[in-house]
């Protein structure tokens, strides 16, 4: 069985600084990212022999590539939402380790604040059950989640704003965060709510921007004299609603995640930093449990007290301040993950919230909703020597 793990690193890393960019299209901020991950991995466009993107730009790789002007060997366009950039960073590393190409770029870009940032969807099968009673956006699925994860486990709104209050004490060393300031459990319980049980600052901030990723082969890797995340380990997998017969207390993690770990040939006890999806507070905290940091209904828990923060507490999280209060682009903050766990890694996040001897962090995407489908996916880096 082939492996990934070694076989590519991600050397490249950008995230775009502004979250309101109403002069910039969306191709000009594909290029502002992917020429800013190129120059901090020491690479040019003429380098670039793969492509990677979501389903946001126009016709995908075939748009951006003549955009850039390149002529790659190899192309990507592969949709699953907010877990989208995690799973190009795994086909980037397996294209790599085949052959297929030595120098792979991701780039994201999106205007939902500013302009149009739209994907098309075929309206599946469910759609004209659920419609009709309400559940026609994210909040509302998610809620469900929340409630009934609630009900069979005692969980209470109080934990989940742990969470927020943890990514925001991140953010407010951000200059770049949408919310670049510290809150409280009683900030986030006395927000509007949205959808029972999720107040307003449960909920993911909605920003314009963009970044991009570099992921390239050990030979390359080598010859740039820079500090690389190496790709340790990756996993994916699909949650749906099984007709109807689903449970909503767990996620995809509970398979994508034995799957990276497997892979990786390390456990939950190596991991010293983890970038985890932040769509929704309730996100987190199932995201949590199934990738095995604790019990099933234990995450409420493990949240509190200062469980989260950085740089120190059992699970220092998302120290950009994640999609709760930095930055989630297009709803696709996938990439912002991979980007925060290689700063990490490199000990260039801010010297608040950088952990000690950072050498195993992991990230997680959820692309979709907890209520209906959704796909995880798993990624696992290391230092170079790792």
């Amino acid at each position: 069985m082939m492996t990934i793990r070694g076989a590519a690193y991600v050397a490249g890393i950008y995230e775009h600084p502004r979250r309101d960019i109403p002069d910039r299209t969306l191709f000009e901020i594909h290029t502002e990212v992917a020429l800013g991950a190129l120059a901090d991995a020491g690479l040019t466009m003429s380098d670039v022999d793969a492509v990677f993107c979501d389903g946001t730009a126009g016709f995908g790789p075939l748009s951006l590539v003549e955009h850039f002007g390149i002529h790659p060997s190899y192309f990507d366009s592969t949709e699953t939402g907010g877990s989208s950039y995690l799973a190009h960073v795994g086909h980037a590393a397996a294209a790599i380790a085949a052959g297929k190409c030595s120098v792979a770029l991701i780039t994201l870009a999106g205007k939902p604040r500013t302009g149009r940032s739209v994907v098309s969807y075929a309206q599946g099968p469910e759609t004209g059950f659920e419609s009709g009673w309400g559940v026609s956006g994210a909040p509302h699925t998610y809620a469900l989640a929340a409630q009934r994860h609630m009900y069979e486990f005692g969980t209470t709104s109080a934990q989940l704003a742990e969470i927020k209050v943890a990514a925001s004490i991140h953010a407010q060393y951000n200059p770049n965060a949408y919310l670049p300031y510290a809150v409280t459990v009683e900030d986030v319980l006395n927000s509007p709510l949205v959808a029972d049980p999720l107040h307003r600052l449960d909920c993911c901030v909605v920003t314009d921007g963009g970044g991009a990723l570099v992921v390239v082969s050990p030979a390359v890797a080598r010859s740039l004299g820079r500090t690389s995340a190496k790709i340790l380990g990756h996993g994916e997998a699909v949650k749906h609603t099984s007709n109807g017969g689903i449970d909503l207390t767990y996620t995809g993690a509970v398979w994508s995640g034995p799957r990276a770990f497997a892979e990786a040939g390390v456990s939950v006890a190596d991991i010293k930093y983890a970038s985890i999806y932040d769509s929704f507070t309730i996100t987190v905290l199932q995201t949590i449990e199934d990738l095995g940091f604790c019990k099933k209904g234990q995450g409420g828990k493990f949240v509190m007290d200062g469980g989260l923060v950085a740089p120190f507490g059992k699970l220092p999280f998302n120290t950009d301040g994640g999609g709760l209060c930095n930055n989630h682009p297009s709803n696709r903050g996938g990439v912002t993950k991979v980007i925060e766990a290689v700063r990490q890694m490199r000990g260039e996040a801010h010297p608040a919230v950088q952990v000690p001897n950072c050498q195993i962090s992991l990230a997680h995407g959820t692309g979709g909703s907890l209520g209906s489908k959704h796909g995880s996916v798993t990624l696992i880096l290391g230092q170079e020597d790792a």
